[in-house]
């Protein structure tokens, strides 16, 4: 009960954000009068404190301040913390912009960010997930934000040199346009140096447009190609760490996915693709792989694992995986499950510290009942019921 509170909470607060941040877009509109409503005027209360270029300065930030927080929606439903910053940065911003607004939308506008945020503030624990930002993509957008940096500092020095560039926001509007190819052309160089600086803005900042497009949009494809096939990508699994490894799939797997899933981050290792892709699409994360090969356990993170745990139908194949963790991290605490209890042995061998044979402990609890004995069903359930200790 508590862990679906927990999750209601959370989908609350994402429904909220998003709420607001479409709310924010509609009220920035509006401000500009886009959307041709004939509505009444309905001054804020700061409406007589505000000259009337902020107000629609609010509105236009309103509607910007809106697209960003639809990022964070997307971050909040991935349960990132980067989404959860974002957000609690944003939407007091946002209902700032609702009181500044002449809108009939300005107040459910300030109410809904206000709510919005105490929501987002009281799920703190719930987006935990780090961002996933490779060395690749930090550098690309320091590339692109210094690309930037340099041109507009560059024209606003250079401004006798262009025909309407004035202001620092006339300079960076220029970089902007030239950089990402769109060339309104309404701002062009009168000189010689000029033109020169301009060839020069024109490399680097199509250069770091391009190089940041790539480094950021190319692990997006490709996680989304990797969840059409079930897989996960080389930065998902190089983020992985202190997780539980559980290799295979049998009977037994899914249970234990049900206890990992409110406790630790794990990792499910198949050879089955069928099996696999089920499981991604419950947001499961897994890697097609055979879990007794070398190379795909160690992109599992078996070295950085806390703990291995093995349990299939196939008491064979089962001891060559265990065999393979040990070697490969023989610090490591592998757990098994023995489908036929004369395999016991032969899996502690092969390097499992603890092995338990689901049929034979049933099969005891059974006897034990069935004779008189008292107990036995409390210590199922005990067993089945009790969350109280953590792995």
């Amino acid at each position: 009960m508590e862990v679906n509170r927990e999750r209601l909470g959370a989908r609350l607060a994402v429904a909220l954000t998003f709420a607001a941040a479409m709310l924010s877009i509609i009220t920035g509109v509006a401000g500009f009068g886009i959307l041709g409503l004939d509505v009444p005027r309905i001054d804020g209360p700061l409406a007589a404190y505000v000259p009337a270029f902020v107000q629609q300065a609010a509105a236009f930030t309103g509607a910007f301040t809106g697209f960003l927080l639809l990022t964070s929606v997307f971050a909040l439903r991935n349960g990132r913390r980067i989404g959860w910053y974002t957000a609690v940065l944003l939407l007091p911003l946002s209902a700032a912009q609702g009181l500044l607004q002449s809108s009939p939308l300005a107040y459910p506008l300030v109410v809904l960010s206000l709510l919005a945020l105490f929501v987002v503030l009281a799920n703190y624990r719930h987006f935990e997930k780090p961002t996933e930002l490779t060395t690749t993509q930090q550098a690309a957008l320091a590339a692109i934000a210094l690309a930037q940096l340099y041109g507009t500092v560059g024209t606003y020095a250079l401004r006798d040199e262009f025909g309407s560039v004035d202001t620092l926001v006339d300079a960076f509007y220029f970089t902007l346009v030239t950089a990402s190819t769109v060339g309104y052309g309404d701002v062009t160089p009168a000189s010689q140096a000029g033109k020169l600086f301009v060839v020069s803005v024109l490399l680097t900042g199509t250069a770091s447009f391009a190089v940041a497009l790539g480094a950021l949009l190319t692990p997006a494809i490709e996680a989304r190609f990797a969840r059409a096939l079930g897989r996960m990508t080389d930065t998902q699994l190089s983020l992985l760490e202190d997780h539980v490894l559980v290799l295979g799939y049998g009977d037994l797997t899914e249970p234990i996915i049900e206890e990992l899933q409110e406790r630790t981050e794990f990792l499910v290792v198949t050879p089955d693709p069928a099996r696999a892709q089920e499981l991604t699409e419950r947001d499961i994360p897994v890697l097609t792989a055979d879990p007794s090969d070398e190379e795909p356990l160690a992109k599992a993170g078996v070295a950085d694992a806390r703990a291995v745990v093995v349990a299939t139908n196939d008491d064979a194949q089962d001891a060559l995986a265990i065999l393979t963790a040990r070697q490969m991290n023989p610090d490591v605490t592998i757990v098994a499950a023995a489908a036929q209890r004369r395999n016991i042995p032969k899996l502690k061998r092969a390097g499992a510290d603890t092995v338990i044979s689901p049929a034979a402990l049933g099969g005891h609890l059974l006897a034990a009942s069935a004779l008189g004995g008292e107990g036995a069903e409390d210590i199922a359930d005990s067993v089945l019921h009790d969350r109280s200790v953590e792995p």
